[in-house]
């Protein structure tokens, strides 16, 4: 199997300038702190949204400069403390490596991943909420996903490799899981003085955290 390795890990990568609307800092845009583990929010199940879910656009937008300022190429609700079936993916900023991936900026709303392939690969992975922390994971290398966008325009698409990886990264927060619950046993135990540390707010980043 491989392990991936980019410069860095799943959701602590340099994003780079927006191409779109998204991520142009406005007199109203909010940057919101990043939840850390050891947060309950990040344990509660994540509900639907409607289309008339208050101030959606404005909560989009926000993620996403959210996403921008801490680095990061995911950023799901319950990271920011709501408990809603939302994520946002930018992985722009590995164009260069996939150029697939060179525009790949979304919105993700009310998933269900409902197929993934048998065959497994290894991610090496961190993200926002576990700062410092970063774990090879093994994932299914494809799934297939419903959705709905930002217009709430349904999508049923296959994943496959790293957008992949990503995805399911993210739609992990959103069902209350975070990536060391796919560890072996043995390894969570190796990183329990590690989990709680962050858990104790012993740690050090950049971004706001809460």
């Amino acid at each position: 199997m491989n392990v991936f390795v980019k410069p860095s890990a799943i959701g602590l990568t340099r994003i780079a300038e927006a191409k779109n609307d998204y991520g142009k800092r406005t007199n109203n845009t909010m940057i919101y702190p990043i939840v850390i583990y050891g947060s309950q929010t990040l344990r509660n199940p994540s509900e639907n949204i409607a289309p008339d879910y208050p101030d959606l656009e404005k909560l989009v937008e926000d993620m996403f400069l959210t996403l921008g300022e801490a680095d990061g190429v995911g950023l799901a609700a319950p990271q920011i403390g709501k408990n809603i079936r939302l994520f946002v993916v930018d992985c722009t900023p590995w164009g260069e490596d996939d150029p697939s991936l060179k525009d790949y900026k979304r919105v993700f709303i009310n998933a269900q991943i409902y197929e993934h392939s048998e065959q497994t690969d290894l991610f090496n992975e961190g993200c926002l909420s576990l700062p410092g922390l970063y774990e090879d994971v093994r994932r299914p290398v494809s799934i297939r996903m419903r959705y709905v966008d930002e217009n709430f325009v349904e999508h049923d698409e296959e994943f496959t490799g790293l957008l992949a990886c990503v995805i399911q990264h993210e739609y992990d927060h959103i069902e209350g899981h975070v990536f060391t619950d796919h560890l072996s046993p043995l390894r969570r135990n190796l990183l329990k003085g590690k989990l709680s540390k962050l858990a104790g707010g012993k740690y050090r980043c950049f971004y706001k955290t809460k």
